[in-house]
């Protein structure tokens, strides 16, 4: 009964979103609320995707997520990989560093980042949204962890085979760990695709601007469009319900199979 309430108490923001997104005016203002609508409109849907180009801010959100994705992953298993299988000097201070910078809050280094994006040249483009989060030590510490589960037996074997670090790395360690890749992969572009405070600050067109600051669209100093950004804002859900419907049980497995040994 408990966790039955606890999982309507984490839908209800949904269906109040999709209540809101088929009202009209007057009903996604009314005092007191209501949950239904009174007269369902689905031409809202039509509305909102009309009133920007969110088209364009799509695209931009998966590009900027696939990046993120795929820059993360490389530089992350690299880095796992060798704090958990090869003889690195200083491995465990190093790792411990790393895991310290985890209670920095991301605010600390917004204005060096943004610095840097200017000096770089690389201000309103795709490069400055994908490449500050191209590696995380969040990743980092579950690649490490699932890289030491692995069996060094399967290590020794392809050495005698001849196999180098970088060849195991690829050919064994990485498809043994699927899962794990899967559930870092998700949430490295659930939070690439829901970022709101980087890309507004990196970005000045909308031809770079992704979903999250596309929403904005519909709020002004004077009033905001509830029903229009409600709709809106399914539609930029849609996408991560479906990306988490198709890889759900790579997710469950990950979670299963990394632990926090080692």
């Amino acid at each position: 009964m408990l966790l039955a309430a606890g999982g309507v108490v984490m839908v209800f923001p949904f269906i109040w979103m999709l209540s809101t997104s088929l009202k009209d005016e007057a009903g996604a203002t009314a005092f007191p609320p209501t949950l239904l609508p009174s007269e369902w409109l689905f031409s809202n849907y039509a509305d909102a995707w009309t009133a920007a180009p969110f088209g364009r801010y799509f695209l931009n959100s998966a590009v900027m997520a696939l990046g993120q994705v795929v820059l993360s992953l490389a530089t992350c298993s690299l880095a796992a990989y060798a704090l958990a299988r090869m003889r690195v000097p200083g491995r465990g201070p190093l790792f411990a560093v790393l895991l310290a910078t985890l209670v920095i809050p991301p605010e600390v280094s917004l204005i060096p980042n943004y610095i840097s994006m200017q000096r770089l040249g690389w201000y309103n483009t795709y490069l400055a949204l994908i490449v500050p989060f191209g590696a995380s030590v969040f990743n980092v510490f579950l690649l490490r962890q699932a890289f030491l589960q692995l069996p060094q037996d399967l290590y020794e074997a392809a050495v005698l085979e001849g196999a180098t670090h970088l060849r195991f790395l690829w050919s064994v360690a990485l498809p043994l760990i699927r899962p794990t890749l899967a559930i870092l992969a998700l949430l490295t572009a659930v939070r690439a695709w829901n970022d709101f405070q980087w890309p507004l600050i990196v970005t000045n067109t909308a031809d770079l601007r992704p979903i999250q600051v596309g929403l904005t669209v519909f709020k002004s100093d004077v009033s905001t469009n509830f029903q229009l950004m409600m709709a809106a804002s399914v539609l930029a859900v849609a996408p991560v319900v479906v990306l988490f419907l198709l890889t759900q049980r790579q997710f469950i497995q990950g979670i299963a199979r990394t632990g926090i040994r080692g």
